[in-house]
């Protein structure tokens, strides 16, 4: 596992590894938080993707203390693997989201049901 300081070290480690042009209109950036959430189906919540409303800002928040929960129990390679992965997760809805494309948004919605055991 790394720490709240070493996971945001990663983070922008791998902001920076990406083409600028991913970030174009997430004029609010990427926020790691210490949140550990859980969704209203009682999944935790690793990440997210948030447009405001009236054009106020787009942003991605990570939350650490739900990757934590989720994976402490992996070495540090393990826990920034899992943080990239959602990282690159949130960033893959801000693109479809400025393309007017919802497949992640649907893909995601089918794995909770299944999780659910709903199908």
């Amino acid at each position: 596992m790394l720490t709240f300081e070493e996971s945001q070290q990663a983070i922008n480690q791998l902001i920076d590894e990406l083409p600028p042009e991913i970030f174009k209109g997430l004029n609010c950036g990427v926020a790691l938080t210490q949140d550990t959430l859980y969704g209203v189906n009682g999944l935790l919540i690793l990440g997210q993707y948030h447009v405001e409303p009236h054009g106020l800002g787009r942003y991605v928040t990570i939350n650490y203390g739900s990757i934590c929960t989720a994976y402490g129990h992996l070495n540090q390679e393990g826990f920034r693997e899992k943080l990239k992965e959602t990282l690159h997760h949130e960033l893959t809805h801000h693109l479809e989201h400025l393309a007017g494309d919802r497949t992640l948004e649907k893909k995601d919605a089918l794995d909770i049901r299944k999780m659910l055991g709903l199908q």
